[in-house]
């Protein structure tokens, strides 16, 4: 059995959570709760190309709020 997270033949979508942490996800699983597709169904590198373009800060979003916070 093939992990289908590894499948490069496969179709897949870029989830984004309320954090801003992005996750690559087979297009054929029911996507989890508290996460949301962030474009359309595209292939492997597609998606990762989105992922890899949108985040740019690997820090959550809570961490980032809190930081900035702390810099006034």
């Amino acid at each position: 059995m093939t992990n289908p997270f590894d499948d490069e033949s496969g179709r897949f979508v870029a989830l984004v959570n309320d954090e801003g942490q992005y996750s690559l996800w087979p297009a054929h699983i029911e996507i989890p709760g508290g996460w949301r597709a962030n474009g359309p169904e595209g292939s492997r590198q597609e998606c990762l190309d989105v992922i890899e373009g949108a985040w740019t800060d690997m820090r959550p979003a809570s961490l980032v709020r809190a930081t900035e916070a702390d810099a006034r």
